[in-house]
């Protein structure tokens, strides 16, 4: 019968918690620095890119048919991968944040409601606004073709309005860091 030694010096990050689960080793200073740093460009890009959709539905709304057609082709330029592409990178970067950090994705309630945010904002912009805009280049671009009649939808301002809110409603959580840890239920042991 032999013994094992305890190992010494071992990270708490390392070792298994009481549950005898073991935690995700923290990301070191410099990479979460840099993770952190691609967390807040991609989100503030995303949220630049709402706002400047904004800015272009509404002067789309207010303008004759061929500016009007002008503003939905140049809202088509940027409202496809450039926007998904920036949504992903937050969801990704603060995936990465979260599992390498205490906050982990779901111990603090902030934390969850930043994730459930992010992932029905990109369920949003992939399954309902880039079809939409997808559709409305088309028409735009057919109707400056022809110099026919264009005419956007009042419904195209509802996406980033919304999407703004809950953005900066995503942001502002990140730094007051309400409500605290989420309770543990027992579970079977």
């Amino acid at each position: 019968m032999t013994a094992t030694a305890p190992v010494r010096n071992a990270s708490p990050e390392s070792r298994p918690t009481p549950s005898g689960r073991r935690v995700l080793p923290r990301l070191a200073a410099r990479p979460r620095r840099i993770t952190l740093v691609v967390h807040l460009a991609s989100a503030g890009a995303w949220l630049g890119m709402d706002v400047v959709l904004g800015v272009l539905v509404l002067s789309a709304l207010n303008a004759p048919s061929a500016p009007a057609a002008a503003f939905a082709v140049a809202i088509g330029a940027f409202v496809g991968w450039p926007l998904v592409a920036a949504a992903l990178l937050t969801l990704l970067s603060g995936v990465v944040l979260g599992l390498g950090s205490k906050y982990g994705l779901v111990r603090y309630r902030w934390v969850l409601v930043k994730l459930i945010i992010t992932l029905v904002l990109i369920g949003l912009v992939v399954g309902v606004l880039v079809p939409s805009v997808a559709e409305l280049t088309a028409t735009a671009s057919a109707a400056l073709g022809s110099s026919g009649a264009f005419e956007l939808d009042r419904q195209l301002m509802f996406p980033p309005v919304v999407s703004t809110v809950a953005l900066v409603v995503a942001m502002t959580l990140s730094v007051v860091k309400p409500w605290g840890r989420r309770r543990r239920t027992a579970g079977p042991q």
